[in-house]
């Protein structure tokens, strides 16, 4: 028998239909809650700054140089003769005027003699003439001379006088080329080995190089510097081999030795040459140094580093922090609320592992060291210990 459903049923039928459908749905609510992807806010790249600091910079300029001498005398024979001796020991250090080589003196003490025989004799003559003209005046005087007498006594006179003069001249010669054959240091140094050996004929028609002398307490170290360095140093109004007592540090000079330990001395320089040469496109620059051990010796090349600028309460940052583009250098600032500022700077010269900043930072603002690769202009960031990575500097 059908049985037809009443319209209390039916609206009992459709709560039952609704409240089904709202429990699905309540279910598949619940389920896609569950089990939705979570999205979580970034969090801020960990970085590393430190203030920019504010400190005097030394530029330095690193050079090839050449140890000379101060002072290198070739010692010669000044007169011919046969060397008979040699009074010093070869490569020991020799005083000033000491004795060194004796040439054989027998013909020049003979002209010494001879010479001095003949101004004896030229002043005998020069008496004898006075004495007559002395006789002649008073004669003349009385008209018991004639003028011709007078003036034949008065020339005869003079002409003795004059051979006097000439004959003492040549002793004088003569006593010179004696004194040249006992041959003497011209300066106090370290001598080197003989040149010539004991018998030589030495002299005008034979060898004339004797030994050389090297004074080396104190050296000169020539290196050369571009003309570009000399224009720098205009611009910091410093003039190469010039002292300024306006300063308070001078050019000074550092070399390494060939077993790269660096000398105890410095030196100064103190003479740049004032014209560039055009086939090299530099210019010769002299620095004195003090050599007391002689450590330093003479011909030897060294590597030179010349203080070239000291550049006061500099601005300076880490190379590390720096970030170089074709458009130009850049570096991260953290602002005051800890988001990133990209900032363009002029650089200036390098110095150990630091830049020199020209413009465009401000000392003690605090630059990112590590990290800046995560950054981008406004970012939050947040100070740590960055995480240690691999960042290259587009050049």
């Amino acid at each position: 028998m059908r049985r037809f459903l009443t319209k209390k049923d039916l609206k009992l039928k459709k709560k039952q239909t609704i409240y089904a459908i709202t429990g699905i749905i309540v279910i598949i609510g619940i389920y896609w809650f569950l089990t939705r992807e979570k999205t979580t806010e970034p969090e801020a790249p960990i970085v590393s700054v430190e203030p920019a600091q504010q400190q005097d910079v030394e530029i330095y300029g690193e050079y090839v140089g050449r140890i000379r001498a101060q002072q290198f005398v070739e010692v010669r024979a000044r007169v011919e003769g046969f060397l008979e001796q040699m009074l010093f020991e070869e490569g020991t250090q020799v005083k000033r005027n000491q004795v060194l080589f004796i040439i054989n003196q027998a013909q020049y003490q003979a002209k010494v003699d001879k010479a001095r025989a003949q101004l004896k004799k030229d002043e005998a003559t020069a008496r004898k003439a006075e004495r007559d003209l002395n006789r002649i005046r008073p004669l003349y005087e009385q008209r018991a001379a004639s003028q011709l007498d007078l003036d034949n006594a008065t020339a005869a006179y003079e002409t003795a006088i004059a051979s006097v003069g000439m004959s003492k001249a040549d002793l004088d010669q003569a006593e010179q080329e004696l004194s040249y054959t006992v041959v003497r240091s011209p300066i106090a140094g370290q001598i080197s080995e003989r040149h010539v050996d004991l018998g030589t004929l030495v002299g005008t028609s034979g060898k004339s190089l004797l030994a050389t002398i090297v004074k080396s307490d104190t050296v000169l170290v020539d290196f050369s510097m571009t003309a570009l360095d000399y224009l720098k140093s205009k611009e910091r109004n410093i003039i190469i081999g010039q002292k300024d007592s306006t300063r308070s540090w001078q050019p000074t000079v550092t070399i390494t030795l060939p077993d790269n330990s660096v000398y105890p001395y410095k030196g100064l320089v103190d003479f740049a040459e004032p014209q560039v040469d055009p086939k090299t496109g530099t210019f010769s620059v002299r620095a004195e140094m003090s050599n007391p051990e002689h450590v330093l010796l003479p011909g030897q090349f060294t590597k030179v580093k010349l203080l070239l600028d000291v550049r006061e309460n500099a601005t300076v940052v880490p190379q590390k922090a720096l970030i170089i583009e074709k458009g130009g250098a850049y570096i991260y600032v953290m602002r005051k609320d800890s988001t990133a500022e990209k900032r363009f700077i002029e650089l200036g010269p390098e110095f150990g592992n630091n830049t020199v900043v020209e413009r465009g930072l401000t000392p003690g603002e605090n630059i990112v060291i590590e990290g800046y690769h995560k950054l981008s202009p406004g970012v939050k960031m947040r100070v740590g210990t960055a995480p240690q990575t691999k960042e290259k500097k587009d050049e």
